[in-house]
């Protein structure tokens, strides 16, 4: 029985250890959070990332937790209305192989169909790593080594495995914040099974409510210190970058007070790499190639991205480099371009200037027109292949 570590118990490193545990690996998943994360903000399942979750069983468990299409109502900073772009327009544009979830129930349904197969330990890091052809040797916090044919860093885009093995200069970070939460409760000012959202030079403000426990907010803005702008807190960031706003926006800042460690909040950033392995190491996900949610895409990437690594070591064998080159040529196509995607993308979540945001709402504009639903699904779908 071949034998791998994984570095991360989110959603890719889950995925990894569900895939390999199928193929009849051995797989221990190391967390360094004392206990399995819940809550987390809303992801979509698209193309690739749809399928591989067809794959690994996910599709059932997911379906009683899909969030659906919602009205998306784009506003100005009163909350008055601007445009609305029908459920309908997302329907057509994105087709059948899509899924809304948030990320907690992800993970959660990962975490159900991995717990038998899979061996966890939490509150646990990696202290040191030494390989050579025919092993990794890991060296973790609790004070025991382990063996592995494989090591898998899915410990995301801040990944201390990429920084130990591979050196720290491949995080790229931009000028942007991204704040993103659920909402245990509806937001009073926008109307149910709908978005309210802002976008303004610079920022985007965006509430989704689609009732009790299924609702969440989103926030990203341009800055020149992220730094600065973490040190800050999501509270008290939010309220200076979007305390001028309506529409839902005051009530669901005014939420994340009672729980700010519920917050996704972090800096804008990709992670650029010429190779994701090196012998028997590979990074995975955000660790590995973090498109940013700008993008769209990490999850969908995530899951695609562990189930293509489970094929190609399965097609291999015991040649585990040789599986590793395999799976990276297959896949760094689709994250090239999607993070040549994300980085068009900051222009319609963080338009530089008043006319801009004109030009995104004449975009928007067009697309609810009818005639061009069907241009956009299919350019939409050439994407998602």
């Amino acid at each position: 029985m071949q034998r791998a570590v994984i570095v991360g118990g989110g959603i890719a490193g889950l995925a990894a250890a569900l895939r390999l545990g199928r193929d009849g690996w051995h797989t221990l998943v190391v967390e360094r959070a004392p206990a399995r994360r819940t809550g987390g903000y809303m992801v979509n399942l698209l193309g690739a990332g749809y399928d591989a979750a067809g794959r690994l069983g996910l599709i059932p468990a997911l379906s009683d937790r899909a969030l659906g299409l919602f009205t998306t109502v784009l506003v100005r900073a009163d909350g008055r209305p601007k445009l609305t772009v029908p459920s309908a327009v997302a329907e057509a544009a994105l087709g059948a192989r899509t899924m809304s979830v948030f990320r907690g129930d992800l993970e959660a349904a990962l975490y159900e169909a991995v717990r038998d197969r899979a061996e966890f330990r939490f509150g646990t890091t990696v202290s040191s790593i030494d390989q050579d052809a025919h092993r990794v040797r890991i060296g973790l916090s609790d004070g025991t080594t382990e063996d592995a044919d494989v090591l898998i860093g899915a410990d995301g885009v801040h990944s201390t495995t990429r920084t130990a093995v591979f050196g720290p200069d491949h995080r790229v970070d931009l000028p942007y914040v991204v704040a993103a939460f659920p909402l245990g409760h509806a937001v009073a000012d926008v109307p149910e099974s709908s978005a309210t959202t802002f976008i303004g030079p610079g920022r985007t403000a965006a509430i989704v409510n689609l009732g009790p426990q299924r609702s969440s907010a989103f926030f990203t803005y341009r800055c020149a210190n992220p730094e600065l702008e973490l040190g800050h807190g999501p509270v008290d960031a939010l309220r200076a970058a979007f305390g001028d706003l309506a529409a839902g926006v005051p009530e669901a800042i005014r939420h994340l007070e009672q729980d700010p460690a519920g917050a996704y909040f972090d800096r804008v950033s990709q992670v650029v790499m010429p190779r994701w392995s090196t012998s028997r190491i590979v990074l995975l996900a955000d660790a590995a190639w973090c498109v940013t949610l700008f993008a769209g895409h990490g999850a969908a990437l995530a899951l695609a991205g562990a189930d293509q690594l489970g094929a190609a070591l399965q097609r291999h064998g015991h040649d585990i480099p040789a599986a590793l080159a395999d799976w990276e040529a297959g896949l760094r196509p689709e994250v090239t371009k999607r993070q040549a995607l994300a980085r068009r993308g900051m222009y319609q979540y963080a338009p530089p200037s008043r006319f801009h945001v004109w030009m995104n709402d004449v975009t928007i504009r067009a697309i609810t027109l009818p005639g061009l639903r069907g241009l956009v699904r299919r350019g939409i779908e050439r994407q998602n292949r």
